[in-house]
């Protein structure tokens, strides 16, 4: 990259040109040339945005005077749309944006022109259709509530006249056809057993995995924890969850320790606020998938099968089926908004189900 800039730097010199006379189409024009000159590896423009934004913000360059198109108003309105009143999380707008993103570019455009009003339902169908031939069955059925959600928004909004997002066709596949991954009490306890303890990083992993596994908390709740949300005397943790919703946990005895040491690390980085912080400069809350990098180590160690964080949700749910727990208990301590995504865990318990399942004809009852 670094050889790349110094190019930039060069080719300013021979155009009799200085750092305040760059912009996007002088880097263009730049790119260019070295392609002529026949130079194989040329960056691309968006490798050299990381330089203009520098010398934007050193005040070297002056902020580019571009007006938004018509297309970047409309994903604006609706980014503050599903902000306000939808309350989703930054990733889940990052998400829809980029679908609506890339369906306004491929679909309503009509001779380069921003032309929404004119979408129908051969457009979604088409749309969706080059989706599902490059993704999974899961993220195909994420665009389809994208795309729902799209289409609700331009209609109420006046973009287009009708109500498109009903045309969606859903996507084939059955919640309930398959088990959720699980793991042995055993399994989970041997990943806590190789997760070491000592120092600030060691410490802050073993606290993290003890909130996985013993409270069932998602990755992003756990990178979202502030010190404020323990409650030391009340023994109780509040939780961030989806939508903006809180609730409150009790703090096992068990994480209480592993807890303790991470809250009251002494540093500079103690000035956040945050529970979990990163280890290495510069200091500050740790992004959601480090708790996935955390889950990782620990698999490595115990020499067990790779998984993510979320079996070990998966696996606080079926042990705390096989104690005699109802649904609506493990409902309300893994936060689901639906008993229907709790009542997934029923099928695990099988001792349980064997006594209701009646037998198949002509043989007798196991």
């Amino acid at each position: 990259m670094l050889k790349d800039l110094g190019q930039v730097g060069l080719w300013l010199s021979e155009q009799g040109l200085g750092a305040a006379d760059l912009d996007e189409g002088r880097l263009n024009q730049h790119l260019c040339d070295l392609r002529k000159a026949g130079r194989r590896r040329v960056a691309g423009p968006r490798g050299l945005v990381p330089l203009l934004t520098f010398l934007r913000e050193a005040g070297v360059v002056p902020a580019a005077q571009v007006a938004p198109s018509p297309a970047e108003v409309l994903l604006e309105r609706y980014r503050c749309c599903m902000e306000s009143e939808r309350g989703l999380s930054a990733s889940t707008m990052l998400r829809y944006g980029n679908t609506a993103r890339r369906f306004l570019a491929e679909q309503a455009m009509a001779d380069g022109q921003f032309a929404p009003d004119g979408l129908t339902g051969a457009d979604l169908n088409a749309f969706l259709l080059r989706e599902c031939a490059r993704v999974s069955a899961g993220s195909a059925k994420g665009r389809v509530a994208e795309l729902r959600s799209l289409m609700r928004f331009l209609h109420l909004h006046g973009v287009i006249p009708m109500k498109l997002g009903g045309t969606v066709p859903p996507l084939g596949g059955w919640r309930f056809a398959s088990l959720p991954a699980t793991m042995a009490p055993g399994d989970v306890q041997r990943l806590l057993d190789h997760t070491p303890r000592k120092g600030m990083a060691g410490v802050g992993d073993y606290a993290i995995s003890m909130l996985v596994a013993r409270l069932g908390l998602r990755s992003i709740e756990v990178a979202r924890l502030l010190l404020d949300d323990v409650d030391w005397r009340c023994g109780e943790i509040v939780v961030r969850g989806k939508g903006r919703r809180e609730d409150r946990l009790p703090l096992r005895p068990m994480s209480e320790r592993p807890w303790s040491l991470t809250c009251l690390t002494p540093g500079p980085a103690r000035m956040q606020r945050h529970v979990f912080l990163t280890c290495e400069a510069p200091h500050g809350p740790i992004r959601a998938d480090l708790v996935g990098d955390v889950v990782e180590r620990a698999c490595r160690r115990a020499g067990s099968p790779k998984v993510g964080p979320h079996r070990l949700r998966h696996a606080l749910a079926a042990d705390m089926l096989r104690h005699g727990a109802g649904l609506t208990a493990i409902g309300q301590v893994l936060r689901h908004q639906d008993l229907a995504t709790t009542a997934l865990y029923a099928k695990v318990d099988f001792i349980a189900l064997r006594a209701v399942a009646q037998p198949w004809p002509g043989t007798e009852a196991a």
